[in-house]
């Protein structure tokens, strides 16, 4: 967590993709007496959820119009929050002040995910306005250490995980994934552009083709943020869909790193694990 956790502005701005986690930030930060104001992405954000906050739409590449709108509102510190699927350049709305930082927009596409992120953010920056993280904002949504739910990892698992955060370090330079699955001392699977549940999906699939042979119960699935990651973008993410795919990728559990890792709904994770009898451990930073 950051020092900048006790100086955030009211209101704050979120930038919103898809998910659940848009939301549960906003009722975190409501519950500590700071408005939220949406900057809802079109065709990606909850339209009946976010109807129920201040809010505004925008299109991918407005940054002119996200610049006037969040000084319209008075809000200094913003943050991005939800799923987006990476756009291609010519699907972005240019608007004229895009076009002034149209160098640095180039810039920020040249890189991973993360790179994007952190680029458009430094396009607003220099706009005057603070990127900060849930991490900074929300600090009760963070995965806690230790083990969540009633089974935990035995042996073989704890060895899935300690190869898993080393490929996860290993691939960390190259803004890959964040996420590898691990079975039995394999490496079975490596999270890409297509995201976690895909990655999952596609170990059910090749359990099911019988290109994965292992028993059902066996192997986990380990996610990190990136080495040198600016922990204010795209966190690691958990939520009960993860643990539904992970059972029926036939996984005995996960392991992410607490601390650095989102839980958006944590009552219904850890019941959701229990009922499947996965574990969920929160790995020391």
């Amino acid at each position: 967590m950051t020092d900048r956790v006790s100086d955030i502005s009211s209101p704050i701005g979120l930038i919103a993709g898809g998910g659940v986690l848009p939301f549960a930030v906003a009722d975190s930060l409501v519950a500590r007496g700071i408005k939220p104001v949406f900057f809802a992405l079109k065709g990606v954000c909850d339209p009946e959820k976010v109807s129920q906050f201040q809010h505004h739409w925008i299109a991918v590449g407005q940054i002119g119009k996200v610049a006037r709108l969040l000084r319209a509102e008075n809000c200094r510190d913003l943050a991005f929050i939800g799923t987006l699927i990476r756009p291609a350049l010519s699907e972005i709305r240019l608007d004229w002040g895009t076009v002034r930082v149209m160098g640095h927009v180039l810039a920020a596409f040249r890189g991973g995910d993360d790179h994007l992120l952190s680029g458009v953010g430094r396009i607003l920056e220099r706009d005057g306005f603070r990127m900060v993280g849930i991490k900074d904002i929300a600090p009760d949504l963070l995965m806690p250490a230790g083990c969540l739910t009633r089974k935990t990892p035995d042996q073989s698992a704890t060895a899935d995980i300690a190869k898993g955060l080393d490929v996860l370090r290993a691939l960390s330079p190259f803004d890959i994934g964040q996420a590898v699955v691990v079975i039995d001392g394999h490496v079975v699977g490596v999270e890409g552009i297509e995201g976690t549940d895909a990655l999952l999906a596609r170990i059910a699939q090749l359990r099911a083709e019988g290109r994965i042979r292992a028993k059902t119960a066996r192997g986990v699935l380990v996610k990190a943020p990136k080495n040198g990651q600016d922990l204010r973008y795209d966190l690691p993410t958990l939520g009960p869909r993860t643990i539904e795919n992970a059972a029926a990728a036939g996984l005995a559990g996960m392991a992410v790193v607490a601390g650095n890792t989102l839980v958006a709904e944590p009552q219904a994770l850890v019941g959701a694990a229990d009922a499947s009898s996965l574990f969920v451990v929160g790995l020391p930073a």
